[in-house]
């Protein structure tokens, strides 16, 4: 049961990550979510003070409301003339800044430290678990990130026309009355949830690398956005399986050598991707130049 809890977790965060990562790395802001998994430091400190717990429903809610004041600011940065990655290099390394000089101030005695709060171990999942009148119903983070990935679906498909137009074309979006702002905060908003609720008990190089590889991937592989997330669910879930025997077999990081997987089949969509591809490409430019050479 072990095994399926810690499968089973990796497979939610990749589904719930590979939802919401395509529109990230459409829009070109996949480092969004390596900004929130950071910058909710302070967050985290503030509600844990307040509420006296690393248990409690106030942690998870303080991180929440700092992933979304982190997209405001970047959002406000952006459209004040600040290029979009740097506006997140500073939002990122100013909140995660203002975190760490709380850690250092409030909690030096307390179990309270970078590793606890932000790079959780995905092994440890089975052990963390929530009970419903007395029962055991299994893992906290199956339920977090199950709940996630729900909310991530459902919104996405309620709104997919929407999302989709706004990626590709914000102009047209808004001439055509879509509000273009909401729906950057909405998607904003899914993906702030999708870390919070994610980061603490599988890690942040799991969710990180989650909103990313596979959707760079899917991107390369195919130009439809409905095949895009599908393939980037596929890939990111493919990547968690193999990556768990892989560490098993190593005995290596679990979250670490799933990555590794995913960053595999990165490269295998780079060098054989049938539009992007290298071979392809490569062969194209061979193709052309017999022909060339024949017609000659």
């Amino acid at each position: 049961m072990n095994t399926l809890y810690v499968i089973l977790t990796s497979v939610l965060v990749a589904s719930a990550c590979g939802v919401v990562g395509c529109f990230l790395v459409l829009r070109k802001m996949a480092m969004i979510g390596d900004a929130i998994s950071h910058s909710v430091l302070p967050g985290i400190v503030i509600a844990f003070l307040i509420s006296g717990s690393r248990d409690s429903v106030a942690m998870m809610l303080g991180a929440a409301a700092l992933g979304l004041l982190t997209v405001f600011l970047i959002q406000m940065f952006q459209q004040s003339g600040v290029q979009s990655d740097a506006s997140i290099g500073v939002v990122f390394t100013a909140l995660f800044a203002v975190g760490i000089m709380l850690v250092s101030l409030y909690t030096r005695n307390i179990d309270l430290d970078l590793d606890c709060v932000l790079y959780g171990e995905i092994a440890y999942v089975p052990w963390n678990t929530i009970e419903l009148l007395g029962v055991d119903i299994g893992p906290k983070a199956v339920w977090l990130v199950g709940l996630a990935l729900v909310l991530n679906v459902a919104v996405i498909g309620l709104f997919y026309k929407q999302f989709k137009v706004c990626s590709f074309d914000p102009g047209l979006a808004a001439a055509v009355g879509i509000p273009v702002a909401l729906f950057h905060y909405l998607l904003m908003g899914l993906v702030s949830v999708t870390t919070v609720a994610s980061f603490e008990s599988v890690g942040a190089i799991l969710v990180v690398g989650m909103l990313v590889v596979p959707p760079l991937a899917a991107y390369l592989i195919t130009e439809v956005l409905s095949r895009m997330i599908v393939y980037s669910v596929l890939i990111g879930s493919a990547s968690a399986v193999a990556g768990y025997y892989l560490a098993k077999w190593l005995d290596a990081s679990i979250a670490a050598s799933m990555i590794t997987v995913a960053g595999a089949f990165l490269l295998l969509a780079i060098l054989f991707s049938p539009t992007h591809g290298v071979v392809p490409r490569i062969l194209r430019q061979k193709h052309r130049l017999q022909q060339a050479n024949s017609e000659i």
